[in-house]
């Protein structure tokens, strides 16, 4: 028959296994959270020696639902893929910097996006252009405020950041970590495919330039 005091040693040997699996876990996340943000940080290979652009990035404010022109210098890959992905790497960004009219605490954002040329209609002889699959992590997701407005206008930025600065991006599709995903957090439809030009934000001639 075990003795109390063997079922007391077992006890605390039990809950030390837990609490040290509760802080390995902890350190865990805190280290893959550092590792993004050395990424996120990190100068890429691809743009190494390559003369920044002027690009228009449209970040949401949400006080009155509407998406700002902010023109940035930024040295773009050459591929357009990746081209892509650091347009929507720099607007989320912006997201998170101090001041933010959207805020969404959030260092890495989007995945990947890949192009896929879209399939011309019957009868069609005009190029039909690109569709942007964008997949977006789920951190961004578990970051994203529900609502119906906060969740259109991260949408309509990163669409119309695209297609402002890639005008052959005529369609624009959203994955989560790779996968469907029924909306972004409770009510932007994410199981549609986008027209970009559906985020065709007014033009603003007083755009603000880039202080990051």
């Amino acid at each position: 028959m075990i003795s109390r005091a063997h079922k007391l040693l077992f006890g605390l040997l039990l809950l030390a296994c837990v609490a040290m699996a509760a802080v390995l876990i902890r350190l865990r996340n805190r280290a893959q959270d550092r590792l993004q943000e050395q990424a996120a940080a990190a100068p890429s290979m691809q743009t190494a020696g390559v003369p920044p652009t002027e690009v228009t990035l449209y970040v949401p404010n949400d006080l009155d639902d509407s998406l700002t022109g902010v023109h940035e210098d930024l040295a773009l890959p050459q591929d357009a893929s990746a081209e892509a992905q650091e347009l929507l790497a720099n607007l989320v960004a912006a997201f998170r910097a101090p001041g933010s009219s959207h805020p969404l605490d959030v260092a890495n954002g989007v995945n990947e996006v890949y192009l896929m040329p879209v399939p011309k209609a019957a009868g069609e002889t005009s190029d039909p252009g690109q569709m942007a699959v964008v997949d977006l992590s789920g951190a961004l997701v578990s970051a994203q405020p529900s609502g119906i407005e906060p969740e259109t206008l991260t949408l309509l930025s990163m669409m119309a950041t695209l297609h402002a600065n890639m005008p052959a991006i005529t369609e624009v599709h959203f994955l989560v970590d790779g996968q469907p995903h029924a909306t972004l957090a409770g009510h932007a439809d994410l199981t549609r495919t986008y027209l970009a030009s559906e985020a065709n934000p007014t033009p603003n001639p007083e755009a603000a330039e880039g202080t990051r």
